[in-house]
């Protein structure tokens, strides 16, 4: 009897602590704010402006010695990086709206909400705005806010993110993973992102920059191609400075990046990496699709073969992380070769038959692509969120790689690519 009232008091002992027991949890929230602004507000706020710190890094593009690095929905940082090792902020464009770049010799193209806007950087102490297309995009998205144009009123739509910390109690057994953000109870993954290598096949009197895996924006012949949530858009760029809007192509939703191979797009989105021809750089045709399960994307191709990593997280929920390895010699019907496993993979880059995968919060990885039906792993760099890479190959010292991440840009020479070599940091200085 005093056996059966010992375990009868143990039991209630413990309930009452499984009742009381709590654990003091920091989140970071998302605080959605709604904006409006007219387009005459939006075109005065262009502006350069002294060197300041970064705070959200997104996408990254690196032209003759110059690194541009995007302010999500703020602007760009110019960056001298002729010595890679000693970075040096030069100044900021205030360019409200901003996610994608692009260079073709001295202009800048970048998008400012509903605009295209073309600077001359011919001097990066003294940038000059040299032309812009009006209303040429008509919706978009940063950070999970959506913004929207009405062009009848001229006025744009827009919700305005505050990262909130927040310490709350919680069920101890129900904590939730670190290194996610958190909003109305659902976890969100960062999403910055990166831009797509310049094609080789431009005409050469005409020198392009170099972007990574995570683009919208790209260059071909006279063209600046851009896509958005569901369409291409076309500009013509024979007159540098006057940006000349030509045709949407509807390209279906989920769209996501933009690769340039030879004469062909690769377009990645979440079902699948579309295929256009665009050796009529005016008129991109349709060739085929590489579908896949639900995921977000990015896709780069070298010697006829194409890397697309896949991974899960943000609205991608129902994806596996995998990278797939498809061979696009007859780009009218790609054809799967391998699938291989990854942990949360981002944006990727390829050189010479040396990969470089970023896994998010799981770090960069360098990969040996020499047998594609064998592709190893060389090295794991942790203790970093990576997003993004342009493996820019030979420079003074080296082989340069640039990588972007959550916090903060780092340059790393990859001679060896089983000792990446860390050159230089430019960290973050966020408020949250």
């Amino acid at each position: 009897m005093k056996s059966n009232l010992l375990l009868l008091f143990v039991a209630a002992l413990l309930a009452s602590w499984g009742c009381t027991d709590k654990c003091r949890e920091t989140r970071v929230f998302r605080q959605f704010t709604p904006q409006t602004f007219t387009a005459a507000q939006l075109r005065q706020s262009i502006a350069q402006e002294e060197a300041r710190t970064l705070v959200n890094p997104g996408k990254i593009y690196y032209k003759d010695g110059y690194l541009f690095i995007n302010e999500v929905k703020e602007g760009i940082h110019v960056i001298d990086n002729r010595n890679p090792e000693n970075p040096k902020m030069v100044t900021f464009l205030r360019i409200p709206g901003n996610g994608d770049m692009a260079v073709r010799n001295n202009i800048l193209y970048a998008d400012s909400y509903m605009d295209l806007v073309a600077l001359d950087i011919s001097n990066p102490a003294s940038i000059k705005p040299a032309g812009r297309a009006e209303n040429v995009f008509r919706n978009g998205t940063f950070d999970g806010a959506w913004w929207s144009f009405d062009s009848t009123r001229n006025l744009v739509s827009d919700q305005r993110v505050d990262y909130v910390t927040q310490t709350v109690n919680t069920n101890c057994d129900n904590s939730q993973p670190s290194g996610n953000w958190w909003w109305g109870g659902v976890a969100f993954f960062a999403d910055t992102r990166g831009l797509s290598n310049m094609s080789s096949a431009a005409p050469s009197q005409n020198s392009n920059g170099t972007g990574g895996s995570m683009a919208r924006f790209t260059l071909y012949n006279n063209y600046l191609y851009t896509v958005g949530q569901n369409e291409l858009v076309l500009f013509d760029i024979q007159n540098p400075t006057s940006p000349r809007k030509g045709s949407r192509v509807n390209l279906g939703w989920g769209i996501e990046t933009i690769f340039p191979y030879k004469d062909k797009l690769f377009i990645g989105s979440t079902t699948g990496m579309h295929i256009y021809d665009a050796s009529n750089p005016a008129k991109p045709t349709h060739l085929s699709t590489f579908q896949h399960a639900m995921a977000c994307d990015p896709v780069v191709v070298e010697n006829d073969i194409a890397y697309v990593t896949l991974r899960s997280g943000n609205f991608c929920t129902r994806a596996s992380n995998q990278l797939d390895v498809v061979d696009v010699s007859n780009a009218a019907a790609p054809r799967l070769i391998k699938t291989y496993p990854m942990q949360n993979p981002h944006g990727l880059g390829i050189d010479a038959k040396t990969l470089f995968v970023c896994e998010g919060r799981h770090g960069l990885k360098s990969l040996d692509a020499n047998s594609i039906l064998n592709i190893t792993e060389l090295q794991r760099l942790t203790g970093m969120d990576a997003y993004d890479v342009i493996p820019l190959g030979n420079y003074d010292r080296g082989r340069l790689l640039l990588m972007i991440g959550k916090d903060g840009l780092y340059q790393f020479d990859y001679s060896n690519p089983r000792s990446l070599r860390q050159l230089s940091k430019i960290p973050v200085d966020r408020p949250w």
